[in-house]
């Protein structure tokens, strides 16, 4: 298993949570997706590790932006 926590903002509220959630969620090999709108911060937990670029592009698809990693 492989755990990463990213920065992302424009999270606010439980509606963001559960945007980014669903979008990375979505990727291939993630397992659980722990969003906190209140820290911007993400975790991402998956069989192996996930490529930076695809949980870039969940992010945007949810409305949001991926600062990096935290």
């Amino acid at each position: 298993m492989s755990t990463t926590t990213y920065k992302v903002s424009g999270m606010s509220c439980g509606h963001c949570e559960g945007a980014v959630t669903a979008e990375v969620k979505g990727i291939p090999g993630v397992t659980e997706v722990t969003a906190v709108a209140a820290t911007g911060l993400v975790t991402v937990t998956a069989e192996a590790p996930v490529d930076d670029e695809a949980v870039r592009a969940a992010v945007d698809e949810a409305g949001y932006e991926l600062i990096g990693r935290a």
